[in-house]
Order: structure tokens, then C-alpha cells, then sequence
């Protein structure tokens, strides 16, 4: 359709005319004081705002706008509103003051694929649905009771992890090469056997299983398509299209993994038909779960059991593996780091034994690496966000109803006002320290805090420090000849959690024990 020059006329002096009268009416709104500021922020280009400013790490950029817009940042990410939480301060009114109001999720469409936000515990509209789900976690899976009794099970995953380590970096050797491993694979394995042990009380993969390793593959490609960009997600016109294709190949992919998922469901339930008497687990208590008749489901479909199992495994060994391999490799730039914590492993656990985890609680210095570690390296920076289910006056700012709330744990970490010289990785800084990453502290939230708190917190405490001792008691490490300490690249992978770009290799000598 062509325009003439008297419609074009017209056209501008409506567009004129129009702007004119919003402009008048905020400006009415203003005077009289029924419009509330909102936070500061940068300008945005038309229609896409500042969806493009940010590049592939959103959390640095976000991290280096603080100095000009202050703590509390405002964007418009296409036609999202987004607000962004960047200090301590902010961080505790948010989540003291106005955890409710602030507790639902913003999804991105991947994620809406098959049905899977509805079924999941950390996606899951903030409701009865959700309080259930985290009921069973928190009674069934989760409880320190049954975390504690699972220890042996951890054990067994830590040891075979060794076992594989030992494995490939003897035929690396074979085959004439340095005997180098890619260290977050095994911790990966590891990882994905100990949530399995505590789900399904199976382990799920072995180094030579195929069955094993299609899970594991469906599962990889699963999480790679959570975490691309995807331009729909701020744009929601263009849903329809798929522009990226993101959802059509998470649809495949998803789907592949929950028909896997399902077979472990079909097969725990014809074993109970068949009197199956082995000790209850969470697969157990999805699939016996009846409602109390007052809210939420009499019972859990098997679809949504289907995307809790798949929730749990990703997200317990996503995370785990993500954070050991970063203590490693600060470690492996830190020689003087490495051996205070080894020479801690020798004083407690010595060298006639392998290392318990009641051995956690006497290593002061362990610890204070895993929470450095953390605190520089949260696997989740901006951490899973939040959606405004009202509007609410936060910190003296307007916060309309669904915006986008992220809250940026890696920036925190990095506040100059709460930490001593907070670029560098010093494991000291938190000897003597009462602070912890329990959700109280909150320049120290790398599982988030409040009622959307990560529930997995304690199985991922036993599960680092466990598995990050049992690489350093068993094995001496050293970097390839072509590596050192200070050119080892350190740099970022954004996806579903932030991993090394490029992924951590090194060679493991196997310790001497006298006998």
C-alpha cells in the first residue's frame, strides 16, 4: 500500500498530536503526584529498548552499569520490563521486605516447551502447585535426614569418579599423550549418579554404558538450548515464529530426554505392582503423593513426575560440576592456594584413608574455598528470575506488575562496599568469617534467598565439598607443559549456568600411600 502526501500529512500530525497528549498526561500525572519514579537506567533504542546492549555476559555489562545508574538498575528489554539488583542493601529489601509480591517466575519460551514451566518446581507460577512440589522436596528429598543417610551412596559416586579418572588419564598415556582429563566431565558423571542415587536409587551412567550415555546426551542438549539468547523472549509477537528456532529443537530434544525420564517411571511402577520392598525414595513419593482435598492436585501426573526428574538432574549436577571446576582451576592458578588446602587434607584426613564427609566440618580452609569460590563464580549470576506479581513501591520506586526481576549474584559478590580488594580469589578472607551462603547473608547469595531460595541448597554443600576434597586427597594435579598458572584462560561460557569457556584440563598423579 502506498501512502499520498496528504495521508502521510495527516499521519505525522496524528503521531504529533498523540505524543503530545501522553506527554501532557504524564506530566498531569506527575504534578499531582499519582505517578512514581522508576528506577534509573540506560536509554533504549524503539521497540527492542536495550535488548542488544549487553552482549554474551549480561552480568558484567549489568556489573559495570552500577557506577553510573547506582544499585538499582531499570531496562526495557523489548516490551519486558526488567529490573536488575546489584548490592547488598537492595538485595535484603527485596527479598526481607518484598519476597511475595516478587515471587512468581518470568519463563523464557524454550522453557515453555511441552508443558515443561508447569511441571517444575523453579519455573512454577508461585502457588499451590509450587507449595506442594516444595513440600515433597523439601519432606522427601531434601530433608537433612535423609541427606545424611545417603552419604555412603556419595561415597560410592566419588569413588567411581576417582576410578574413571584414573582410567582415562592412564589411557591418555597409552596412547603416548600427557594424560590430561577434562575434569568437569567426570565431576558431570559424578554428579548425575548422585542425584540418581537419591531419586531413583540407581546410578544412571557408567563411563561404557550407552543407555546411560543418551540420557546424558539428551540431557547436555536440553540445558545448551536453556541457555541460548532467545530474541522471543523479549519480543513475544515473534513467538509464534521461532525466529532461532530455540523451542522447535527444545521440543526434540526435551522430548527425547522425558521419554527416557519415563522409562525410569514405568519401570519403578511396574516393580512396585510386583511387591518391589527396597527403601522408599523420591520417585517413590511423586508417584504415592494424594492430595489432602483442600488444595492443589489429589495426585502428580506422570508427565509432570516426568519433568521433576528431569528439573532435579540438571539442576543438581549442572550446578555441582560447574562450581567444582572453577575451585579447580583457581586452585591450579593459586600453587600456594593448592597447597594449604592439601596440606589441611593431609593434617585431617591423612594419607591411610579416603576422605568421609564428616571430615567437612574440621576443614576451616576447604570451606573458605568453596566460598570464594561462590562468590566469584555464582553458577547462576543473575540467578533464576522473578516476576512482579502486583505493583509495589520498592526503595522508593514504582515497580509496575509483571516485570522481570534479576537479581545479579555475581555483581554482589563483587560490591567494593562489602569486600576487601573483590577481584581477587583469597580463600582467607573468610576464615573467622560468620558469613555463609545460606540466604541470610545477602553479599553472599549464590543459591538466592527467600521462599524461591534454590531448594537443593544442602545436597549441593555435601555434594562440592565432598567432591572437591576427593580430587585433591586422590590425586596430585598439574597443568599440561603448554599451560601455566598465569596464562590459563579464565573466561566465561554463558548458558544454563556459567561455565569456563574453555573447559578445564589437567593431569592427575596419583598419590603414593605408605603402607
Amino acid at each position: 500500500m502506498e501512502w499520498s502526501g496528504s495521508s502521510l500529512t495527516w499521519l505525522s500530525i496524528s503521531l504529533s498530536a498523540g505524543t503530545l497528549l501522553l506527554l501532557l498526561l504524564q506530566r498531569t500525572k506527575n504534578r499531582h503526584g499519582s505517578a512514581k519514579p522508576r528506577p534509573p537506567g540506560p536509554p533504549g533504542w524503539p521497540v527492542v529498548g536495550n535488548m542488544f546492549d549487553f552482549g554474551a555476559m549480561p552480568h558484567e555489562t549489568l556489573y559495570k552499569l552500577r557506577s553510573e545508574y547506582g544499585p538499582v538498575v531499570w531496562l526495557k528489554l523489548g516490551s519486558v520490563n526488567t529490573m536488575v539488583i546489584q548490592s547488598p542493601k537492595a538485595a535484603a529489601e527485596l527479598f526481607k521486605n518484598h519476597d511475595l509480591p516478587f515471587s512468581d517466575r518470568k519463563v523464557p519460551d524454550a522453557l515453555t516447551a511441552l508443558g515443561y514451566n508447569q511441571g517444575s518446581l523453579a519455573l512454577g507460577n508461585y502457588g499451590e502447585y509450587w507449595r506442594i512440589l516444595r513440600r515433597i522436596c523439601s519432606a522427601e528429598l531434601l530433608v537433612t535426614k535423609r541427606i545424611s543417610d545417603a552419604a555412603a551412596q556419595r561415597k560410592k559416586c566419588t569413588d567411581k569418579m576417582i576410578s574413571w579418572i584414573e582410567e582415562d588419564a592412564a589411557s591418555s598415556r597409552a596412547r603416548g599423550e600427557s594424560g590430561e582429563v577434562q575434569v568437569a566431565h567426570f565431576l558431570f558423571l559424578m554428579a548425575f549418579n548422585v542425584v540418581g542415587n537419591l531419586m531413583l536409587s540407581r546410578d544412571v551412567l557408567d563411563m561404557h554404558s550407552e543407555e546411560g550415555f543418551e540420557f546424558f546426551t539428551a540431557m547436555d542438549k536440553f540445558m545448551e538450548w536453556a541457555g541460548k539468547p532467545n530474541v522471543a523472549d523479549f519480543l513475544p509477537f515473534l513467538r509464534w515464529l521461532d525466529p532461532l528456532r530455540i523451542k522447535r529443537n527444545m521440543m526434540r530434544d526435551m522430548g527425547l530426554a522425558m521419554r527416557i525420564a519415563s522409562r525410569f517411571v514405568m519401570e519403578r511402577i511396574q516393580e512396585n505392582q510386583s511387591g518391589r520392598k527396597e527403601k522408599r525414595d523420591f520417585l517413590d513419593a511423586l508417584l504415592n503423593y494424594k492430595g489432602d482435598g483442600k488444595e492443589g492436585p489429589d495426585k502428580i501426573s506422570k508427565k509432570n513426575v516426568n519433568i521433576i526428574i528431569l528439573e532435579m538432574f540438571f539442576a543438581g549436577s549442572e550446578t555441582t560440576s560447574s562450581t567444582i571446576e572453577w575451585a579447580m582451576a583457581e586452585l591450579l592458578r593459586a600453587p600456594n592456594l593448592m597447597k594449604k588446602v592439601k596440606e589441611e587434607l593431609g593434617e585431617v584426613v591423612g594419607q591411610c584413608r579416603d576422605v568421609e564427609e564428616t571430615d567437612i566440618n574440621k576443614l576451616p580452609y576447604l570451606q573458605a574455598v568453596v566460598k570464594e569460590t561462590l562468590r566469584l563464580h555464582p553458577a547462576i549470576p543473575l540467578l533464576i528470575p522473578r516476576n512482579t506479581m502486583q505493583d509495589t513501591n520498592y526503595m522508593g520506586y514504582h515497580i509496575p506488575q509483571n516485570t522481570q526481576v534479576l537479581v545479579n549474584a555475581w555483581a554482589i559478590g563483587r560490591d567494593p562496599d562489602s569486600w576487601d580488594d573483590p577481584l581477587s580469589f583469597k580463600p582467607e578472607r573468610f576464615l573467622g568469617s560468620t558469613v555463609e551462603y545460606k540466604g541470610q547473608h545477602f553479599e553472599l547469595i549464590p543459591f538466592g534467598s527467600g521462599r524461591r531460595m534454590c531448594v537443593g541448597f544442602s545436597l549441593a554443600h555435601q555434594m562440592v565439598h565432598l567432591g572437591l576434597a576427593t580430587l585433591l586427597h586422590s590425586f596430585d594435579w598439574e597443568l599440561d607443559m603448554s599451560a601455566t598458572p598465569e596464562t590459563m584462560d579464565m573466561g566465561e561460557r554463558m548458558g544454563i549456568t556459567l561455565r569456563k569457556l574453555v573447559p578445564l584440563k589437567a593431569i592427575p598423579r596419583k598419590l603414593t600411600i605408605p603402607g
